[in-house]
């Protein structure tokens, strides 16, 4: 009986893994930031249409020097980045007339039993434990999901960007096999379209996707849903997220872990503003159908809210 030959592994390291630290300050020396929170395609719509409330208002925030997105805030970071917001705000109104259209994009109904264990691993963990965070990686490895080119395909459509549009931009997304939080920029040289689309992957959803020799999942699956460390230290920042849970562990963020984060940014220096949505809890984020509503309840919010973050921002 013939041996196996043996094949030589060529160990290329990266330096996308990044612990969760305020203590490390990675925004030191960032002027203004901005950081963007995940929520489904229905937050998408709702950032989309709040921060383009905000720029008709004249409050530019594309001119952050740095600029987190985690999930679905990873695509609108990406356009914030670009200066594509007006032109992205047009197409996803014009797409809510044609939810279909959206659920081919980005396919989140009539799941398989397995992409319905991952995504249930992921939504009811209420710690991010390194076991909890590699035990709902591997589900999400294991899971039958659409083909793992989908999501990047509709994401390129969607940016439509052939590279990094700003040294600014850092998209989150969490090794599926080790768990490690990882943290994507233009240094890495990973198209963006891929970087968003990792950071998107919702296990059970979508494919975890490759980032150079990882295999990532969505950002908010490291405990975080935006991840404001990377900015701490930072002169000021405002937060976007769907919601503060207060005492509710969900998606691996553990109970209070929100209000915590935010603390701990103002806790090392950075002046902090944070809004959340005023979504309804019980509004499924990945139905197409509610993007309306996310559009018109996201326009009215950026309006009320523009002359106080011009003020904070300025």
């Amino acid at each position: 009986m013939s041996s196996l030959p043996k094949l030589a592994v060529v160990d290329v390291p990266d330096d996308l893994a990044r612990p969760r630290d305020f203590g490390a300050t990675y925004g030191a020396g960032v002027r203004r930031a901005l950081v963007l929170g995940g929520g489904g395609i229905v937050f998408v719509a709702w950032q989309l249409a709040y921060l383009r409330a905000l720029e008709e208002r004249g409050v530019h925030l594309g001119d952050a020097d740095r600029i987190v997105g985690t999930s679905a805030g990873s695509v609108v970071a990406t356009l914030v980045a670009s200066g594509r917001l007006r032109r992205a705000h047009f197409e996803i109104e014009t797409l809510a007339k044609v939810p279909k259209l959206i659920a081919a994009m980005a396919p989140a109904q009539q799941l398989q039993r397995s992409q319905q264990v991952a995504l249930e691993r992921f939504w009811t963990a209420d710690n991010c434990r390194p076991e909890t965070v590699q035990a709902i990686g591997h589900v999400a490895l294991a899971a039958v999901t659409p083909e793992v080119g989908t999501l990047p395909r509709s994401l390129r459509l969607v940016l439509a960007l052939r590279r990094w549009p700003s040294p600014a931009l850092h998209i989150t997304a969490v090794d599926a096999f080790t768990g490690e939080r990882c943290v994507i920029a233009e240094t890495a040289g990973v198209p963006v379209h891929k970087a968003a689309a990792a950071s998107s992957s919702v296990p059970g959803l979508f494919a975890p996707q490759p980032i150079l020799d990882r295999r990532c999942m969505d950002g908010g699956a490291g405990g975080s849903g935006t991840h404001p460390d990377l900015v701490a230290g930072a002169e000021r920042a405002l937060v976007l997220a769907l919601a503060d849970r207060g005492d509710i562990g969900i998606a691996t963020a553990e109970p209070g872990g929100f209000v915590r984060d935010v603390d701990a940014l103002r806790a090392s220096g950075t002046s902090v503003e944070v809004r959340t949505s005023r979504l309804p809890s019980d509004l499924m984020l990945m139905d197409p159908a509610n993007v309306p509503t996310a559009l018109m309840l996201g326009a009215d919010q950026g309006a009320e809210d523009a002359s106080g973050i011009r003020a904070f921002w300025t």
